[in-house]
This record gives structure tokens, sequence and C-alpha cells, in this order.
């Protein structure tokens, strides 16, 4: 079930508390895993530095591709790689789990709400993974190549807007795939599925503008350019102007559109858990 809405300014501030208490909660237990992140780390590294001379590779002689220099390609590798494991691209699966173990019986009992309540927990996660892998990784690549900065203030500032966007957006993807897991036995072989396609049309192999124009207009317009290829052009300057405003509403919207999608699918689950008897 899912609580009821209240408005009250108290009310509003106790449910605040509790969410940031929920993300304080998987924040620490991210920096428990020291071991684990070191690996994921070098792991990240090793990728990135690969990726990295693939893109010089690319290059070759040329200046610009797309509107890239090397410099930003390389630097691109860098910033998204630093993301991947922010916003869980390769797959996330402890909601999935909980509906297959039946454990979202006691979830949806809880006295908060069951969409918050995730958030909550993966942001959490996701700001972890951010301050253990990522930051760390934007400075081995500092080290080691000459790699680009926000070029303005307003970038500067767009920026931590932009990464916040991203996430959730990847949270509300993720956790609508999750949801299928109230319909089928085991919504691992769908969240597969689903988590390919974010890990093809996301940015990561290669920056969208690498791709015909047609078809980097068309990803643009997705909601998995939003969790790390636009904060990645935001970074890089490569957005200014109108453009800059333009990427942050593409996410703003993908954002609204896949919370709502979530409340209703969410809804019908619940719905349809109660039917079964779960």
């Amino acid at each position: 079930m899912v609580p009821g809405v209240r408005t009250s300014p108290a009310a509003l501030w106790a449910a605040a508390s509790t969410y940031l208490a929920l993300a304080g909660t998987n924040l620490r237990r991210q920096l428990t895993y020291r071991a684990a992140n070191l690996a994921g780390l070098i792991t990240n590294l090793f990728f990135g530095a690969l990726r990295a001379y693939v893109l010089i590779a690319l290059f070759g002689a040329r200046e610009q591709v797309a509107g890239y220099s090397v410099r930003d390609a390389v630097t691109y590798s860098g910033i998204t790689q630093a993301l991947m494991s922010c916003v869980a691209i390769f797959g996330w699966w402890d909601m999935i789990r909980s509906i297959r173990t039946g454990e979202v019986a006691t979830d949806l009992s809880r006295p908060v709400d069951y969409f918050w309540y995730w958030c909550a927990l993966d942001f959490g996660r996701g700001v972890g993974q951010l301050a253990l892998r990522g930051l760390p990784l934007v400075a081995l690549y500092v080290l080691a190549y000459r790699i680009t900065s926000p070029p303005t203030l307003w970038h500067w500032l767009a920026l931590p807007i932009s990464l916040l966007l991203g996430l959730f957006v990847s949270f509300a993807w993720r956790f609508l795939v999750s949801l299928t897991g109230f319909w089928t036995r085991d919504a691992t072989g769908i969240g597969r599925l689903a988590f390919m396609l974010a890990y093809f049309f996301s940015g990561l192999l290669m920056p969208l503008a690498f791709f015909p124009d047609w078809a980097a207009s068309l990803l643009r317009l997705t909601p998995f350019s939003a969790m790390m290829y636009l904060p990645s052009e935001v970074y890089l300057g490569v957005v200014r102007g109108p453009g800059l405003a333009a990427a942050l509403a593409v996410q703003a919207l993908w954002a609204v559109a896949l919370y709502a999608l979530a409340r209703v699918v969410l809804a019908a689950g619940v719905r349809h858990l109660v039917l079964q008897g779960g």
C-alpha cells in the first residue's frame, strides 16, 4: 500500500528526514566495501584508458570529429566511466530480488512511500559510487591526460543539476523495469534486455554525436541520453546558451514522465499482487 499524501510542513519535513536517513544509511553501506570499490575503480580505470586510446586512434590527424576535439573525446571517456557505476548502467537487481523473494510485502507495508523508499536507497548508493569510484577516476584522468573542464560558470552551476537529473532518470527507468516482477516469476531476463538497451543508447560506448545525424538526433531525445550523455555534454561545454537549457529540459521532462509512468505501473502492480493473494 502507498500512504496517503500529507501536505503539512511538519509532515513534509518528517518525510524528507526519513528519506535522507535512508539515503545516508545506504551511503554508509557503500563506504564499508573498500576492497570491492578499489577493485571497481581499477577496472573502470583500465577500460576507461582502453576507450580513451580507441578514441585517440579514431581521431588520427583530425582536429575535430562531430564538434569534439581529441581532448574532449578523452575527457568524455573519463566522465562516462566515472558515471557508469553511479547510474548503475549495467543493471540493478535489488528491487527485482525483493519482489521475487516476497520481501516486497514488507516493503509495501513500511510507513513510507514505496517509490521514494527505493529512490532514497538508490541515491545513497549512487552518491557513494560517485564519491568512491567516479571522482577518484576523474582525478586519475587529470594526472594521465590533459582533460577538459566546464568552460563557464553556467556549466559549473548546471552540472550538479544535470547529474542529479541523470541519476533520477536512471533510477526511474530501473524502477519501471523492476516492476515487471509483479507479473513474471523472475524479471531478471527482462532486466538484462532493458539494461542492455541503456548500455548501447546512453552514449557509454561513444558520444552520440559520432552516430549518423538522424540517429544522434533521435537518441538525444530518449531517456537513455539523459542518464550519462547529456551530463557529459554539460561538463564538456558542448551545449551552450539555449542548448544548455534544452539539455536540462530534456532531462527534466524524462524525469517527470518516467515518474508519472512509474506511479501508474506501481498502482497496477500492487493491485495485481493483492488479487493474486500476495
